[in-house]
């Protein structure tokens, strides 16, 4: 578990930019982007994304430089140049058929380098310089092992094969050195330092020149690890130290002294051993082309890491320089191991566990741990108090031999006895987990806990007893506190408050508050440095501090980006740490080491974003680049927008979020977002323009990039189809004139004939009402006949019941019969006669007509007296009444009735009267 601190390191495999696993050579251009000569393909990185151009030829691409606009590249029997069109593509052209005599047999161009206004071709037999300005090639024979050209300050150098290291003077080789020691050897770097030329060979031997022409060897300070290192690549960067590239051992960078600086390989973060090709970009990050994949070093990042592959250490929950030595302690122990060195981290037996904190008072080193407390010295530890779980250990104000101890069932005190801190005793009356205690005055003791709140105790002169003065409602998660420049300040997930006077309440602290953005929800304590300078809080984003102002009572706040990848991995929410362990250098842990950060380097760089690429697409069809250099055009069938945009930026831990609106739509800024890339679909024809800008922390980009475009109307809204729509509209109104017409003529017609209908449906109606009439009129005038019939059936029965009373009568009294029978017969005579049957018939014919047909139809046997039988009992009269009109009596009339019974073949339980009725 290698201890050395590195330069954060990014690495890109071949699945990243889906390409090919060898790097041969890389370049950048004045925009930021880095291109990558990438076996067959050369490989465009915007910060963001990557883009892939096949080769010209099919062949692999050995060499690349990028000069102001164009690419340069050298691949197998052939180079040229890469150039952006206006859809910001790059198109490529070959430069070969300048040439006035053609490339030898199997030609690969290995180097390129830019002198001026010329342009450095280098293959294994030759070096081609393009003139710029006159658009010409000169050649140079220059047979080499490995072709290398040295472009250095005082000219340009390569190697002739057996015959020396030559200087290119007026395009003319020079020869400057034919040493022996160069002889036999490759030389795969030359550099410049103190006005003297140091040669490298690829058996890593490192050779400074001197004035009467000797070698010597340049003491490098490494040791004898160098001599053992086969080197392929090298670079002299512009702080004037030398990388080595390593076939199987990654780098080395030795400073301008000749000390080694850093020493980076695979095991240590680097994507491969075998280093290709090395290139310091415009912001000193470190490129490294390996034999697989690409790695880029932030060489000049104010991050240093420490990355626990191993998974020894665990997550860091404190950390220490004491006596030269720096001490983590993690939930796996407590780990030491010497500042500044290359030595391993290593445990401190008996330490095994959660480690809460690490505090130096006087001359000893306190560690609290979860078994306890813990004396530190140097490999060493004792426990001297078994009080589980001690968060923390402060001085008591005043009493240099107690010190206060919050542990997770309260407070405890330690006493020095003869120089030996020992447990003395608990603090009676208080027994709540006291991880955040401060001091008021030496009695008075201010104490969080995250969920109950803060109390306020007061000690009793001998430590041994506290009692709660009062408490604090608590006012949310993640509250920690911290006296800073003897000040208490109290803070939670949202605000900061601070102690008023001496009193117990705790108020709103706004100028913290939002020094700190607790607008935004973000986890964390607040700490402070321990010296009085600084106060720490992270947020989502970024880490931020504040420090006194100079010139009044406030404070001066700065933030420092972090991507949220590193934020999250910067220990448990809650329990972050950051430690100071040099003058401006601080140590903050992680789940998997740490990191340090120096603020000397703390730089605020400015930047700038880029629109890329703008596609157009309709439905269902692909997209396709637009022109980034004009107002573009797009049809109304291409109203689907694709906008990529991107900051070159390369360091680890810059965070870059994207902001954007579109004027014409959307006039309002959208949130901001890490996503470089926005779509807009079925956007309505009009003019827009696309605005766009960036933010690396809280720092935005100098420019806000813009991009203005028009959606065409659709074919049905042009000029044309208006004036079309316009003679349409005319032609529309005369024939809508026309159908009106024609309409009202119809509604006209219909109208009349509907009145016709109606006038036809009035008569008919009438008439039916006339029937109705009619029919009324009938049925009364019925009504009057079978009147007219019962009356007149009644008369005939009272006239003749009359008659045969007078008849008995004169039968009784009159004893002569002889002299009476003249009335008899005449009296007989009016009974029998059938007159008042005929008035009847008639009668009854009128008001019942159908009766008398529908009887003789179901009873043709029926003689004349049972039809007149019928008729009477029609008229449901009783066989007294019918009697009289048959001139018999009601017997007979019972016999009548009886026999008609039988002719009409009626039952006993048949009633003769409702029969004849029902028919």
């Amino acid at each position: 578990m290698h201890s050395q601190e590195l330069p954060p390191i990014q690495t890109f495999a071949p699945s990243d930019y889906s390409g090919e696993n060898q790097n041969w050579a890389i370049s950048q251009a004045s925009d930021g982007f880095i291109y990558v000569a990438n076996n067959h393909s050369l490989l465009e990185f915007n910060g963001v994304d990557w883009k892939k151009y096949a080769t010209p030829n099919g062949s692999v691409i050995r060499s690349i430089k990028v000069v102001e606009d164009k690419i340069y590249i050298g691949c197998y029997m052939e180079f040229g140049y890469w150039s952006k069109n206006p859809k910001g593509e790059l198109v490529y052209t070959t430069l070969k058929n300048q040439l006035s005599e053609p490339f030898l047999e199997d030609e690969e161009f290995w180097n390129i380098v830019t002198v001026e206004d010329r342009i450095l071709f280098q293959s294994l037999n030759r070096i081609y310089i393009y003139n710029l300005v006159e658009k010409n090639f000169r050649i140079i024979d220059a047979e080499a092992e490995k072709a290398q050209i040295f472009n250095l300050d005082s000219g340009v150098y390569f190697q002739r094969k057996n015959k020396g290291i030559f200087k290119i003077s007026d395009a003319e080789p020079d020869l400057v050195t034919k040493n022996v020691q160069l002889k036999d050897k490759t030389v795969v770097g030359l550099f410049e330092q103190a006005n003297e030329l140091i040669y490298l060979t690829e058996d890593a031997k490192l050779l400074r020149s001197q004035p009467n022409g000797e070698l010597v060897p340049w003491n490098t300070g490494v040791g004898l690890d160098l001599s053992s290192l086969n080197i392929y690549s090298s670079l002299q960067l512009r702080d004037g130290s030398i990388v080595l590239g390593t076939i199987s051992n990654g780098i080395y960078q030795i400073s301008k002294e000749g000390k080694l600086l850093l020493r980076i390989d695979q095991g240590q973060g680097l994507n491969n051993n075998t280093i290709l090709s090395i290139f310091e970009d415009q912001d000193a990050n470190l490129w490294l082309g390996h034999d697989k994949g690409l790695s880029v070093v932030n060489l000049d990042s104010h991050f240093a890491e420490f990355i626990d592959y191993e998974g020894k250490l665990g997550v860091v929950y404190a950390s220490k320089v004491y006596r030269d030595r720096l001490y983590l302690g993690t939930n796996q122990g407590l780990f030491w191991s010497e500042l500044g060195g290359t030595t391993n981290f290593s445990l401190i037996e008996g330490t095994e566990g959660q480690v809460w904190c690490l505090t130096e008072i006087g001359d000893r080193l306190f560690c609290g741990h979860h078994n306890g407390t813990y004396v530190v010295d140097r490999d060493k530890a004792e426990l001297i108090s078994s009080f589980a779980g001690t968060w923390n250990v402060k001085v008591i104000p005043g009493e240099p031999n107690y010190l206060l101890q919050g542990n997770y069932g309260g407070l405890s005190i330690l006493e020095n006895i003869d120089g030996q801190w020992t447990f003395r005793n608990t603090l009676e009356g208080f027994n709540n987990s006291s991880r955040f205690f401060e001091f008021a005055t030496k009695n008075e003791l201010f104490v969080n806990h995250e969920y109950k709140g803060v109390f306020k105790l007061e000690l009793d002169q001998d430590f041994r007893n506290a009692k709660v003065l009062s408490k604090e409602v608590g006012k949310g998660i993640a509250s920690s506190l911290v006296k800073f420049r003897g000040e208490l300040i109290y803070a939670t997930i949202h605000a900061v408050f601070t102690l008023e006077g001496s009193g117990s309440q705790f108020q709103l602290d706004t100028v913290l508050t939002n020094q700190f953005h607790y607008e935004e929800d973000a986890l964390s304590i607040l700490m402070s440095d321990g010296l009085g300078q600084r106060l720490w809080r992270f947020g989502q984003q970024d880490l931020m501090f504040v420090t006194p102002s100079k010139f009044d009572s406030g404070y001066n706040h700065t933030a420092i980006p972090l991507p949220a990848g590193l934020r999250s991995n910067l220990g448990v929410a809650g329990f972050e740490n950051i430690t100071n362990v040099g003058k401006e250098k601080y140590l903050i842990g992680s789940s998997n080491g740490y990191i340090t950060l120096d603020l000397d380097r703390l730089t605020q760089k400015e930047h700038i974003i880029y629109i890329d690429q703008v596609k157009k697409y309709g439905y269902g069809t692909t997209p396709q680049s637009a022109a980034l250099d004009t107002v573009a055009r797009f049809g109304n069938e291409e109203n689907n927008l694709l906008f990529s945009f991107s900051v070159p930026e390369y360091a680890k831990y810059a965070a870059v979020e994207y902001q954007y609106r579109l004027e014409g739509l959307y006039d309002s800024w959208s949130n901001w977002s890490t996503r470089a890339a926005v779509t807009f679909e079925n956007l309505p024809y009009g003019d827009y323009t696309f605005h766009v800008r960036s933010r690396v922390g809280k720092r935005e980009s100098e420019n806000v990039a813009t991009y203005s475009f028009i959606i065409d109307r659709p074919w049905y809204l042009t000029q044309l189809m208006l004036v079309v729509y316009g003679l349409l509209a005319v032609f529309g109104a005369y024939l809508v004139h026309i159908a009106y017409k024609r309409h009202y003529q119809k509604r006209q017609q219909k109208l009349v004939e509907r009145n016709q209908r109606e006038m036809a449906l009035a008569k008919a109606q009438n008439e039916k009402e006339i029937v109705k009439l009619k029919n009324e009129q009938l049925k009364e005038d019925f009504k009057n006949k079978s009147n007219e019939l019962a009356a007149s059936t009644m008369s005939i029965i009272k006239k003749n019941e009359l008659l045969t009373r007078v008849k008995e009568q004169l039968v009784e009294s009159i004893d002569d019969k002889n002299s009476v029978k003249p009335i008899i017969h005449i009296i007989d005579k009016n009974l029998n006669q059938n007159d008042d049957w005929e008035l009847f018939k008639e009668a009854f014919n009128n008001a019942d007509r159908k009766f008398l047909k529908k009887l003789k139809k179901e009873h043709p046997n029926l003689s004349p007296n049972d039809i007149r039988l019928c008729a009477y009992l029609r008229l449901n009269l009783s066989s007294k009444e019918i009697a009289p009109m048959f001139n018999i009596s009601p017997r007979s009339v019972e016999i009548k009735r009886y026999r008609l019974r039988k002719k009409m073949n009626l039952s006993h339980d048949d009633n003769l009267t409702n029969y004849i009725l029902s028919l």
